[in-house]
């Protein structure tokens, strides 16, 4: 058994109790699902590394502008000491610390699965996610620590759980044992670049809305070849942009 420990330094650990308590990702972190590793995700409170009275994490910007800025030696703190020497380590080159950025690699399901096959199901490192608030990090923090960047996209969070939150659910879904089928994640959407196809189950009839005649037949060569041509339909209509 792999024991794999995933630390998670925010503001607001209180963020992060659905993904503990509900459905598969829930389970899976709770390490009741995976095959072979099981997960233990930790939680560091960063203001408790402050050292003002007020338990601030942030000052104002060197050559001013708006917004307030994570102080570079708090997180520091909180990495080394809520960290490194709480978990055992020799020092933070140790561990992957990862924070999410507009500067990172852009995340998607290709990414997401080689996270969880990957970095995931067979680690070098245990994880440490940084999660950022308010205008931003002090770059000298990123630059002595942080080992990878990731991006959801093109727009901006208020802090970086919800971020986190969507990388480790989407790319555990990748990890053996954590789906009941292994074949559900083969089929899902942006797998081979398109859609999934629309799918039905019971009642055979809602509100004048009939299933396929096709996926009643039993034909499992023309059912396959009746999916792929929905998928092409469905990537067309709503997603054209992956069809390029």
């Amino acid at each position: 058994m792999i024991f794999r420990k995933i630390w998670i330094l925010t503001l607001f650990p209180e963020y992060f109790k659905p993904l503990l308590e509900c459905g598969i990702s829930g389970s899976a972190f709770r390490g009741e699902r995976s095959q072979g590793i099981k997960f233990e995700l930790l939680f560091v409170n960063i203001r408790d590394f402050s050292t003002t009275s007020y338990k601030s994490v942030d000052d104002t910007p060197y050559g001013g502008g708006p917004g307030m800025i994570m102080r570079a030696d708090i997180l520091r703190d909180a990495l080394i000491k809520g960290v490194v020497e709480k978990g055992g380590y020799q020092s933070h080159r140790d561990l992957q610390v990862i924070y999410t950025s507009p500067r990172g690699k852009l995340w998607n399901n290709l990414i997401a699965r080689e996270f969880g096959t990957n970095t995931l199901a067979h680690p070098s490192k245990d994880l440490v996610f940084i999660c950022g608030r308010y205008e931003g990090v002090d770059e000298r923090f990123l630059e002595n620590y942080v080992t990878d960047y990731y991006s959801l996209g093109d727009f901006v969070l208020t802090g970086g759980e919800l971020a986190v939150m969507a990388m480790l659910d989407s790319s555990v879904r990748f990890v053996p044992g954590i789906l009941g089928n292994k074949l559900s994640s083969e089929h899902d959407s942006f797998e081979d670049g398109l859609l999934e196809y629309p799918q039905y189950t019971r009642p055979a009839e809602f509100e004048g809305l009939h299933v396929p005649e096709i996926l009643l037949s039993g034909h499992h060569k023309k059912i396959e070849e009746w999916q792929l041509e929905e998928k092409k339909k469905m990537t067309s209509k709503w997603r054209k942009d992956l069809l390029k």
